[in-house]
Order: C-alpha cells, then structure tokens, then sequence
C-alpha cells in the first residue's frame, strides 16, 4: 500500500520573507508595549511616549515602523494624532507574548 501524501501548508520564501521583516519589526520591547496599549484603544505619540518612557521623537519612529508593515493607522483629530491598531492578527501574537511572558 503506498504511503499517504500530506498535504503541504501554503507559504513559500517569498511570503515568509515579508513575515519575517514585520516580525523583526515588532520585536522590540517598546513596540509590543505599544501594541499591547494600542490594542486596548487609541492614543498620541505622547501618550505613548510617555507610557513607554521614550522621547516623543523615538515614539514617532517606532510608530512610522509600525504603520510601514501595516500594523497601526492614524488619525488626525484638530491638533492631535491618534494612533489604532490595524491588523487585527496582532491580538493573537499579544495573547501569546501575554501568556508566556507576562503571566504570573
């Protein structure tokens, strides 16, 4: 009886190449506090600098990072920009981080 073929899982270097470039991204550990907040509502730059303990600018960077692999959105109310998740897969990565790291 000849043995059974599995099927492959879809992906190929191409598309796990571009995975890897955003998980790099969000492999800092101010950026996954940012996500962790940012998944629980809207914030500034300075609300997130602040929370973080980072200049403004640096917050800004990290933010531009974020927003570039599609992860947060922004939007301007007045004077004020706030920043939003947009990829929702990242709650799932957030509970695994939350679970293996910061559970007690």
């Amino acid at each position: 009886m000849p043995a059974k073929v599995k099927p492959k899982p879809s992906g190929g270097p191409k598309a796990f190449a571009q995975a890897a470039e955003c998980l790099k991204t969000l492999a800092h550990p101010v950026r996954l506090r940012m996500v962790q907040l940012l998944l629980h509502g809207r914030y500034t730059v300075g609300e997130l600098a602040q929370d973080c303990e980072v200049p403004d600018n640096v917050a800004s960077e990290h933010l531009r990072l974020m927003q570039r692999c599609g992860f947060f959105t922004s939007e301007r109310e007045g004077r004020k920009v706030y920043y939003q998740v947009a990829e929702p897969h990242l709650e799932n990565i957030m509970q695994c981080i939350e679970s293996r790291f910061l559970s007690e």
